[in-house]
């Protein structure tokens, strides 16, 4: 028998016969949805109503007997916090969308001439290359996006009467920075 945490028995990772990727599928589609659960819960949060966005938000039910109810700034921090995780995972969608559109669907939406692309100069060698060099980055993405919505849930963990892990914050303040770069970065290759 394996001594788990009470937390992890309650972890939303799907049914138990659920697959992995399955489940992994549906916190990438969860993780777009960051960006307005946050921004309903600090809203919720600056016009009073706490409990309403705290189960709202977390789609949680009554706080464990004894866990203390979060507070006005607990709650618009988190909802802050999970703004700019949105943006970090709306960021990350659209390079997946532009990764599936430039890859996968490669010769569908590129009709110029392959003389000078990467596997030219045939359509198919061209196809080829860019559909092999896609793949790899559309499951990079979703592991990704997955992973901002399961970071997004251990640090709002408090909000459930939950123990937070000490990595989360910083790994999440980390992911927040790592987006900023990011945004600067492309902004700066823009002609």
């Amino acid at each position: 028998m394996t001594n788990r945490h009470p937390a992890a028995a309650r972890r939303p990772d799907g049914p138990p016969g659920q697959p992995r990727l399955a489940t992994a599928a549906r916190h990438a589609g969860q993780a777009v949805t960051l960006f307005p659960a946050g921004a309903l819960a600090l809203c919720s949060a600056l016009t009073g109503h706490r409990e309403a966005a705290r189960r709202r938000w977390l789609r949680a039910g009554p706080l464990p007997l004894g866990a203390p109810s979060p507070g006005a700034a607990r709650l618009v921090f988190h909802g802050a916090l999970t703004i700019l995780l949105g943006v970090v995972a709306l960021l990350l969608a659209g390079a997946l969308t532009l990764a599936i559109a430039r890859g996968l669907l490669y010769g569908f939406v590129d009709r110029t001439p392959h003389d000078s692309d990467w596997g030219g100069p045939t359509l198919a060698g061209a196809w080829l290359v860019h559909f092999a060099v896609s793949v790899p980055c559309v499951a990079l993405a979703l592991v990704i996006l997955d992973g901002l919505t399961r970071l997004n849930r251990h640090t709002t963990a408090p909000l459930r009467g939950e123990r937070r892990p000490a990595w989360a914050l910083p790994t999440a303040v980390l992911a927040c920075v790592l987006g900023l770069l990011f945004v600067i970065a492309f902004v700066h290759q823009l002609p």
